[in-house]
């Protein structure tokens, strides 16, 4: 929930699209978006089949939408190569010097690659990834900071039919092992390291202590950005820039056919479990979602450049750095380092070096940002920018209108989109010419999308009120699988309403049908934007020698949105320090990954339980806010571990 969400309730404010902006969109009235809306979910087959044309095919579809009890399959008999439509189609459509990814590096250095000159590279890797003897349908795990050849690699992994799983480089080498054996990766691509904030991310060191674990791995292929000093394992270890330039590899790679509905990617997010997730998405209907969103949503011309800040790591990337950039045949801005390094105006630099026309952000940045104060944005020209957008939590109020006001300087739209992972692309989000948009609502569904909040009964709420977001019909983008295990699929995600997708996010709908997300349902931390599950950090808080046991919670941060609280018992005979607390801290960044750090740390003697032992997570939340509005705690094994966990918490 927004920190300000009270004052959300109260929001008010409507702005409309200018005339000039929305006479010039692909979708230019909030009529057009609700005739366009009625199509597409009256007759979704239709609708969708229409938009697939846009595609190159190798095959066409014989069945646009089949069903079964488990998941919903799209364009079955359809013959297609992802890849292909990202590269090779917009060169046969004469885009071949067009630029398709410009690359910034943290120390200001640049690189840019034209359509036919990304598709010759990745041609060339694709050509390494066969002479390592990977077969259609291996799975390939890409460790890799922010540089070109992140994209190159999963680029070439969709050419020629593997599988990718990328892991984000936030995460360390037990997250990897992790997520590595669960898709049985046969090859790694990692680097030397990577760059942020002026220092090295060892990433190779991080892989070596993970593939200790990791027997399904034959094979790691290491590119040199660092020139960090490392060790490589004879025989399983080779460099990336050898592997090209050996004289068999051949610089072009015909894209081999894909159905429709083989497997495009695996990508990791974390659950109440404390086992992270292997969302599964296909070919097909997930590049279809992509392509179609990123073209409306950012109402793309050919003249634009376009820079989207995420991370390849997490879905944002994916969906609309890589593919549905692409695909559109846009210009797609990547950037390496940290988004106040060396100064507080780096974003704004990129902007005006560049001439970026669409900007796409989340609100942690945004927040970050404001409060350094506008001298850093006002120094810099930002009159290029024609387009704002925000994603991965709610926007509030506040951070909205600095956004809107300094940095679009009262004349972009914002689009604040809301999906997940497992929805492959942007379900609710403003149409920026069509829709009047409120300052933290992400507004109405993308054509296609039927959203609604139930109560738990399954009814429908009330105006105003707050329930389960749930998606009633089946869309392409949508999760297939989780990987290897189909119960916890239907469970999750179907388990709760009869053939609904329960999102996990709370929501209400207001009296003109717009969507406001209230926050997470189920035990899911987001810290800025990244959603990590809290039974995967209580894990590794006890894996530390010093510890009994740990629940974590989400406390209200200004910047990040939510930042983790960890309570913490001790084992016998050991005393709590603020070293302990401190190598506790560290111990969690070292094992899973910086990003999931307790911000705060309180030692407890006893933890708030029911008499069958279930920690009351909802009381310590409270206790963790100040808030003290604990309900019935009548039920716990001992009422007065309140009480005192209340006097020592950390303000």
């Amino acid at each position: 929930m927004p920190e300000d969400f009270t004052s959300v309730l109260k929001e008010k404010r409507i702005f409309k699209p200018s005339k000039e902006f929305s006479g010039n969109a692909h979708i230019k009235s909030l009529q057009e978006y609700k005739k366009i809306y009625k199509k597409s979910i009256e007759n979704p087959e239709k609708f969708w089949a229409e938009k697939a044309d846009q595609l190159h095919w190798f095959k066409k579809w014989k069945k646009v939408l089949g069903s079964n009890k488990d998941f919903f399959k799209w364009f079955e008999g359809g013959k297609i190569n992802v890849c292909y439509n990202c590269l090779d189609k917009n060169i046969a459509e004469g885009k071949e010097n067009k630029v398709a990814i410009i690359w910034e590096a943290e120390d200001g250095q640049t690189k840019t690659y034209t359509y036919s000159e990304l598709l010759q590279e990745v041609s060339k890797f694709s050509n390494v990834l066969k002479a390592h003897n990977l077969k259609k349908g291996d799975r390939v795990c890409i460790y890799l900071p922010m540089i070109p050849e992140l994209a190159i690699a999963m680029l070439a992994c969709a050419r020629i039919g593997l599988i990718h799983s990328i892991v984000f480089g936030g995460f360390s080498s037990e997250s990897l092992k992790d997520r590595i054996n669960d898709c049985n990766a046969k090859l790694i691509v990692t680097s030397d390291g990577g760059f942020r904030n002026g220092k090295i991310i060892p990433l190779k060191e991080n892989i070596d202590r993970a593939l200790k674990g990791c027997p399904s791995v034959k094979k790691v292929i290491v590119v040199k950005r660092c020139k960090n000093k490392i060790s490589m394992k004879k025989n399983r270890d080779c460099w990336f820039h050898d592997e090209m330039s050996k004289p068999k590899i051949d610089d072009t790679c015909k894209a081999i056919e894909m159905d429709s509905e083989d497997p495009l990617f695996i990508l990791y997010t974390s659950g109440t479990t404390g086992k992270p997730k292997g969302v599964l998405h296909t070919q097909a209907g997930y590049l279809l979602y992509v392509y179609q969103t990123f073209k409306w949503i950012f109402d793309i011309r050919d003249d634009d450049i376009y820079w989207c800040t995420a991370d390849i790591g997490w879905i944002t990337g994916h969906s609309y750095i890589i593919y549905g950039p692409l695909s559109n045949g846009a210009t797609s801005l990547m950037y390496e380092g940290g988004l106040t390094y060396p100064h507080p105006d780096r974003f704004w630099r990129i902007v005006e070096k560049y001439k970026v026309t669409i900007f796409y952000t989340a609100p942690t940045a945004i927040r970050a940002l404001m409060r350094y104060g506008d001298k850093w944005p006002k120094a810099r020209s930002l009159k290029s920018l024609r387009l704002l957008g925000t994603v991965g939590e709610s926007i509030n109020p506040k951070a909205w209108m600095w956004y809107y006001n300094i940095i679009g300087n009262k004349r972009c739209p914002i689009v604040d989109t809301w999906w997940q992972t497992e929805t492959g692309g942007i379900l609710i989000t403003p149409l920026p010419g069509a829709t009047p948009i409120k300052p933290g609502s992400a507004t109405l569904p993308f054509p296609g999308i039927v959203p609604e909040v139930l109560r738990e009964n399954g009814s429908k709420t009330n105006v105003d009120e707050g329930g389960y977001l749930v998606i009633k019909k089946p869309w392409p983008g949508m999760l297939r699988a989780v990987w290897h295990n189909p119960k916890r699929y239907e469970k999750t995600y179907f388990g709760k309403f009869k053939n609904t997708y329960l999102a996990g996010d709370s929501a209400r709908k207001d009296k003109d049908g717009y969507f406001w997300i209230m926050g997470r349902i189920d035990d899911v931390i987001k810290v800025a934007g990244h959603r990590l599950g809290t039974a995967e950090v209580e894990s590794h808080i006890v894996s530390h020698k010093a510890v009994a046991e740990a629940a974590v919670v989400p406390i209200p941060d200004k910047i990040k949105g939510q930042a983790i609280y960890a309570f913490v018992t001790l084992k016998k005979g050991i005393k709590a320090t603020d070293n302990l607390k401190k190598d506790i801290i560290m111990h969690v960044a070292d094992n899973m990954g910086h990003i999931a750090k307790p911000s705060k740390l309180q030692f407890a003697d006893d933890l708030p339980k029911t008499r069958s032992g279930k920690i009351m997570r909802r009381v310590l939340k409270e206790i963790a806010k100040g808030t003290k509005e604990y309900g019935n705690i009548a039920t716990l094994a001992d009422p007065s571990v309140v009480k005192i966990l209340e006097k020592r918490v950390i303000k």
